[in-house]
């Protein structure tokens, strides 16, 4: 198998808030191409999966916890050489209690864009529950991608949501595609898929998706797709077991004939919901965050994360019951690209930028993603060094931001 090696370092970087940030930083060194990172803190844990592949495109699918301030050594959960890898629709996973659910995308047909989504579902330990089963039970040699994952209340199963083509394979009266949709569903701790339900008919086709669970139920953000082709940011909601119709987060108007593959990020704190999502308003790009204090009934007026050209390829968590930490990426200069975080309260208050890194602006960066556990912040993104896709993670303290 191929080796593993973890090396650390310290490094200073000099944010614009004028204040020296320590970040431990934490390199992955491996044989192989590595890339798209899904990083999830949840219950005192935080676990990273991604994907490593060789030059013949075989794949596997990487599993690790992060304890007691240390990597713990890395797990294989899946394996194949017919899988559809894409830096903007990369694996996700939830862990829920000694369980962690993970996906990854197989290619159904020849077509560029025909795949599935399968499902490995395992104890921490190692043992197998139910390996390699299918999502999308459809049938349909159609594009199903896009998920996102969340344990459910009680350590009793997972929450799951993802893009589904199964309508596209058809035509209107206009000749047309029919429109990509989103769908939910249950997966319960034996593996099981349960309440399967189509969330929106109309979304756009290759936006991430994102899912919370609020003390009400769970609570579903991505990018629609109207008729005029109006593609802004969207939620629906689950409230005593039924699906509420979706419903603007704010009326942006962002009018694209295409999907810009820029998808929302949602999380919750009790009654508390913020959303973050990339824009484009009066012709310019935008991040954009957003937050209810309702558990996503209604939404206060965004603030405006970016001050140069948005990139986007958001993130965003909670650092106490009244701030958050947004993540994105801006172009300066109109040369350089940057991966910067700020920190925004309940009552939209901003901070200024904090540079994480000067960073690729294309598509080798991927999503990058950030997390809290305890009082560190972890932020982790593709770097291209020695030929190949490699992880590049850092740590810092949430006490000096």
């Amino acid at each position: 198998m191929k080796k593993f090696i973890i090396a650390f370092s310290f490094l200073i970087l000099f944010s614009c808030n004028s204040s020296d940030i320590k970040i431990e930083e934490i390199s992955f060194l491996y044989e192989n191409n590595n890339a798209q990172p899904s990083l999830v803190s949840n219950n005192g844990k935080l676990s990273l999966t991604w994907i490593s592949s060789d030059e013949d495109m075989n794949a596997e699918l990487n599993f690790r916890q992060f304890k007691d301030g240390d990597w713990l050594n890395p797990m294989t959960l899946a394996v194949g050489s017919d899988w559809f890898v894409n830096w903007a629709d990369f694996p996700t996973h939830a862990i829920s209690g000694d369980q962690v659910l993970t996906s990854y995308l197989k290619k159904s047909a020849g077509g560029s864009y025909t795949y599935d989504i399968f499902l490995s579902l395992q104890n921490l330990s190692g043992e197998k529950v139910k390996e390699d089963f299918i999502l999308n039970t459809d049938g349909f040699k159609a594009e199903h991608g896009f998920v996102s994952i969340v344990a459910k209340e009680d350590d009793e199963g997972f929450l799951i949501t993802w893009l589904d083509g199964r309508n596209t394979v058809e035509k209107d009266a206009d000749g047309n595609h029919k429109p990509m949709t989103i769908r939910f569903a249950e997966i319960t701790n034996n593996g099981d898929i349960i309440n399967e339900n189509e969330l929106d008919a109309s979304v756009c086709d290759c936006c991430q998706t994102s899912i919370t669970n609020t003390d009400k139920g769970p609570l579903v953000v991505y990018r629609d797709r109207s008729e005029k082709e109006v593609r802004d940011i969207y939620v629906t909601r689950n409230i005593d077991d039924k699906w509420e119709a979706p419903a603007a987060v704010h009326n942006d108007g962002w009018v694209i004939y295409g999907c810009p593959v820029n998808g929302p990020k949602v999380v919750s704190n009790s009654n508390n919901i913020a959303v973050s999502w990339f824009t484009v308003y009066d012709g310019k790009p935008r991040v954009n965050l957003s937050f209810s204090k309702s558990y996503g009934a209604s939404f206060d007026s965004p603030v405006q994360i970016n001050d140069n050209d948005a990139i986007g390829r958001v993130d965003v968590v909670f650092l106490n019951d009244t701030e958050v930490l947004v993540s994105y990426m801006e172009q300066q200069d109109d040369f350089d690209t940057y991966l910067r975080l700020k920190k925004v309260s309940v009552d939209g208050k901003v901070s200024k930028p904090i540079t994480i890194s000067k960073i690729d602006s294309g598509r080798n960066t991927g999503v990058p993603q950030l997390e809290v556990l305890n009082d560190e912040i972890f932020v982790v993104w593709t770097v291209f060094e020695n030929e190949n896709n490699q992880l590049k993670t850092v740590k810092l303290s949430s006490q000096d931001i």
